[in-house]
């Protein structure tokens, strides 16, 4: 080959190259994707809703872990504190008779919270019938809920069969709102028996009436906040066991009262930590 034609086929050559850049260069670069590696590749949108996450190695949220019990129930329903290094100067708050109203159970909760107390609240099952988001309120508020029986009625007159009734539906009711059972039973006007007992124990709940009551269902406190903290006060000792009701007067007294209870150098004692042998 003659070097003129060696030249011309360079020439060619070089020529057809700069073309190639030049087209390269104007090209959108969406028209030729790059190719991916689908082991590398992020998964589509759909792919991503539809597909089962791999496993990982993350701990689980751990359960909430059993408080330590600090006090026990006496004969006479007064708490007293298992050790020395518990002080005897705590009592009890309780509430019966609900859930009645949204306005009242967040009122009690919200005064509760100052004093970071807590509480039981003894429940009804016709109550919670009618008012099941009510029930759902007080569990997730932090309260703790008790068995009051179904119907409120004087249990000690009631046969064996008409008292499991009106317990285990309850029991049933709360653990189907809740998914956890009550582990206190307060009968209806403070009125039981040994078969009431009995079928409490049965059911894996402390029997309880009380050793302080507020006396607010009472006529002579209607409306008035006032008599149901002296009546509380009044009664006031170590370990009391402080009977109140779900009533709007209750709820207006319920601040002042707790001031005074820890001026008198008390404090309230979380239900989760009362053994709950009977």
């Amino acid at each position: 080959m003659t070097i003129k034609k060696q030249l011309t086929i360079a020439c060619l050559f070089a020529a057809l190259l700069a073309g190639c850049a030049s087209t390269a260069d104007n090209t959108d670069d969406n028209a030729f994707p790059a190719l991916i590696d689908p082991a590398t590749a992020p998964p589509s949108s759909a792919s991503a809703m539809t597909s089962t996450p791999e496993p990982t190695n993350a701990p689980t949220t751990a359960p909430v872990a059993e408080a330590k019990p600090l006090y026990r129930m006496n004969g006479v329903y007064r708490f007293v504190p298992l050790d020395e290094t518990t002080t005897k100067k705590a009592v009890l708050l309780t509430f019966d008779d609900g859930p009645k109203d949204e306005k009242l159970i967040t009122s009690l909760f919200d005064t509760l919270d100052m004093y970071h107390a807590k509480a039981i609240f003894f429940v009804n099952g016709y109550r919670i019938k009618a008012n099941p988001e009510l029930l759902e309120l007080i569990y997730e508020r932090g309260g703790t809920i008790g068995n009051h029986s179904y119907d409120h009625i004087n249990l000690k007159n009631e046969k064996e069969d008409v008292v499991e009734e009106q317990l285990s539906s309850v029991q049933q009711m709360v653990e189907k709102l809740t998914g956890t059972k009550p582990k206190f039973f307060r009968p209806p006007f403070g009125s039981g028996g040994d078969t009431v007992k009995e079928i409490a124990k049965n059911h894996d709940m402390l029997y309880m009436t009380w050793s302080n009551g507020s006396l607010d269902w009472d006529s002579s406190a209607r409306d008035k906040p006032e008599v149901v903290i002296r009546n509380v006060m009044d009664q006031l000792h170590p370990g009391a066991n402080i009977l109140m009701h779900e009533l709007p007067w209750t709820a207006e007294a319920l601040d002042e009262l707790l001031g005074k209870i820890e001026a008198e150098g008390y404090s309230f004692i979380d239900p989760a930590t009362i053994e709950l042998t009977n």
